[in-house]
């Protein structure tokens, strides 16, 4: 199983950071960050990517628009960097109309071993590659200001790079929290002395 969805469009701007609050030396109490207004306007682009829940290996390629060619030419560059050996490819993908478009279900005529699996309408949180983008935007963008669209794509390239090489596997379901859970019962009594 491969999740595929689209990221963007992004453009060269600034992203913010966790930190947004500083400490005033002069006074006690913190300040909240100033940051210069960033629109933007030096290039714009999409990311599209491909996820692989069960091992966590993740491959991006970025595109000038979003359109049935590019995605066609994403689907062959995965076709690529999938194992040959692997004998059933099915392809998670939300509802876009270039997914669905005619260049696309040739596409797949031509490759026998891949399946289109669409998710239904309004349930993108069954698609992994979602929380996957987070994981991303913060390796990538997370804090940095881009001055041009290549200094984003070199971003996206080395982010992906690294999670490649400290991947672990995604499941789909709730989170696990990091605090054990409080005992039930209305309170919880002092112990005798």
């Amino acid at each position: 199983m491969i999740c595929f969805d689209e990221m963007g469009p992004d453009s060269a701007k600034s992203f913010p950071g966790s930190r947004l609050v500083c400490r005033d030396p002069r006074q006690k109490r913190r300040l909240r960050a100033k940051q210069e207004i960033d629109y933007g306007r030096r290039g714009r682009g999409y990311v599209f990517g491909a996820f692989v829940p069960a091992t966590g290996r993740a491959f991006t390629a970025l595109y000038a628009g979003r359109s049935t060619a590019n995605f066609v030419d994403f689907l062959e560059q995965v076709e690529t960097w999938l194992d040959p050996t692997i004998g059933r490819v099915y392809a998670v993908l939300d509802n876009l109309a270039a997914h669905r478009a005619p260049d696309v279900l040739l596409w797949a005529l031509g490759h026998p071993r891949w399946e289109f699996v669409f998710q239904p309408r309004y349930a993108a949180y069954l698609n992994l590659i979602e929380p996957w983008w987070k994981v991303l935007r913060s390796l990538a963008l997370k804090g940095r200001r881009f001055a041009t669209w290549q200094e984003v794509c070199q971003a996206v390239e080395a982010a992906t790079g690294y999670w490649n090489a400290h991947r672990h596997p995604f499941v789909w379901g709730q989170r696990q929290r990091r605090h054990p859970a409080r005992p039930t019962g209305t309170a919880l009594l002092p112990l005798p002395a």
